[in-house]
């Protein structure tokens, strides 16, 4: 009778397991110095050899030549235990034995020696299925057990294994098997089965595993069983019915080109070719993950689970985009996953999700966007605001710079001390000398500004700047005031449907002027006084 390739090539000794060196390296060293445990458990994803070492402990504590860390596997005891058919090695599988009358009759077995091996070894498979009593019923027993007995839990939940349990027992947590073992340990099963497939086509079946040996060996088998003694790649994407390659990275560079025509042709063919819209989702979110994961490692790295090859394309697909954008691709994608678990119209939610991809890539950072508006604020000469189209010229008439008139020299005293402000990297200062009116009087300098910007102006470095610029001893006064409204020449249209000082300071604001650069035909409906809201 045939035999599936995951238990015909299951590891029989710790030499033939591959990873959890953890664990291997501890048990043996418990095994030949003789400090072996009465309870262990084992804890970790399925197919990760967790009963597979459970059955290689129960070897090498009743081998004839034992205990020993390298069983012989010629003796009775050897053979029968891995043919599952030793009266001395019970396996329980606590889904179906969970209750409390099972545990009684475990107790009850546990009193009696071993039949003929040294050691009788209880193995529990599923072991966090069993109930709180049965557990209680256990509890003694497992904490003082005959000097015979062993217990082997396995689980594949730890969290819930009650910690009376727990702390009575040695516990193992076995990890995920490493990418590059798996298919390493594959290609030698290929070649003893005399199966033809290149290292690409066993990545695409070692990564359907997720880090399990067993089910990536059975996705071995039903390849083997589909394609023969030859395995292509695109025929094994297909029986697993994983996506090709291609088909994620016209994702990608639908998003590279922000073509929402193209998404939406994505989606047509996997509805008319009969693919899971749900399984695309899953497989486009890892996708992104693996790019962003490139796109950090600059290069190859174990913790994507591809074949060198695939990940070379990944870093040229992922070199397109920054590492803020793939991690906000990532994460619209596992929303969009999330969303199509309980979705109803699927195909509408898919399109919706990619064209929102699409539109999320033109987002400007905020970063980035505020540090345009501080180099614009900080400018000494701001630019006028763009026309608008179909709309009134904007504000030509007025002085970008100014909050209310003043003479030719007071302009020309103002924009010199802008710079000299800006220059001195007193950012501060110089926006606090966007809101204030400059009047010389002789030797005497009038500043009026509202009294927010007050503290600015009496700093000692905003005096220094002013002593500068004038070139010669100036007295200082600064008076707490709102600036006198601006005038406009006859004629001249308003291009927002605001007035008076305030929206007169705000639309000569560089910031806003900035807004409305970025966003013609933009206008200013309410200026709000923030000094009145606090009052």
């Amino acid at each position: 009778m045939y035999q599936v390739i995951a238990r015909k090539y299951r590891p029989q000794t710790f030499a033939e397991l591959i990873s959890q060196e953890h664990v291997k390296t501890t048990l043996e060293n418990a095994i030949t110095q003789r400090r072996i445990a009465h309870g262990y458990i084992f804890s970790g994803q399925r197919g990760t050899g967790k009963t597979t070492v459970a059955r290689i402990m129960a070897r090498c504590l009743n081998c004839e030549k034992g205990p020993t860390a390298s069983p012989c596997g010629l003796c009775a005891s050897c053979k029968e235990i891995s043919a599952g058919s030793s009266v001395d090695v019970i396996e329980i599988d606590a889904a179906s034995n969970r209750g409390i009358n099972e545990m009684r009759e475990l107790r009850e077995n546990v009193r009696y020696r071993p039949a003929r091996d040294r050691c009788k070894v209880f193995i529990v498979d599923e072991a966090h299925q069993i109930t709180s009593e049965a557990f209680n019923a256990l509890l003694k027993t497992l904490e003082e057990p005959p000097e015979w007995v062993v217990f082997l839990l396995c689980t594949t939940e730890a969290h819930k294994i009650p910690a009376t349990i727990a702390s009575r027992c040695q516990q193992f947590s076995f990890r995920s098997v490493d990418f590059a073992e798996l298919v390493e340990r594959m290609e030698q099963i290929a070649k003893l089965e005399g199966i033809e497939a290149d290292k690409e086509t066993l990545g695409v079946l070692a990564a359907a595993g997720e880090g399990s040996v067993r089910d990536s060996l059975s996705a071995l088998d039903q390849a083997i069983a589909c394609c023969g003694t030859k395995l292509e790649t695109d025929e094994v994407r297909a029986l697993l019915g994983m996506f090709a390659a291609q088909s994620l990275e016209q994702v990608a560079s639908a998003l590279a080109a922000s073509d929402a025509k193209r998404m939406l042709e994505v989606v047509a063919e996997l509805e008319s070719n009969g693919r899971s819209l749900q399984h695309f989702s899953r497989e486009l979110a890892r996708y992104f993950r693996n790019l962003l994961v490139e796109k950090i490692e600059g290069g190859f790295t174990r913790l994507v689970a591809a074949s060198p090859a695939e990940q070379e394309r990944m870093l040229a697909t992922a070199g397109q985009f920054r590492e803020e954008d793939l991690t906000r691709y990532l994460k619209l994608s596992l929303d969009l996953f999330r969303d199509l678990q309980s979705s109803l119209q699927p195909r509408l939610h898919l399109e919706m999700g990619l064209l929102r991809m699409v539109h999320a890539g033109k987002l400007q950072p905020i970063e980035e966007a505020l540090a345009s508006l501080g180099a614009s604020g900080a400018s000494s000469a701001p630019k006028a605001p763009a026309p608008r189209t179909g709309g009134a010229p904007a504000a030509q008439s007025a002085p970008a710079q100014t909050a209310a008139p003043q003479s030719g020299a007071g302009g020309s005293l103002r924009s010199r001390l802008h710079d000299a402000l800006v220059e001195a990297k007193l950012a501060n200062l110089a926006d606090a000398l966007e809101h204030t009116q400059v009047a010389e009087n002789g030797a005497e300098l009038i500043f009026t500004t509202p009294k927010m910007y007050q503290m600015f102006l009496k700093d000692a470095a905003f005096s220094s700047a002013v002593q500068r610029v004038m070139g010669k001893p100036a007295r200082i006064t600064i008076k707490v005031g709102e600036p006198a409204p601006e005038t406009k020449p006859s004629g001249a249209q308003t291009p927002n449907p605001v007035s008076g000082a305030a929206a007169a300071r705000a639309l000569g604001h560089p910031e806003v002027q900035k807004f409305q650069e970025l966003f013609p035909g933009s206008q200013v409906r309410a200026v709000r006084n923030l000094r009145e809201n606090e009052a």
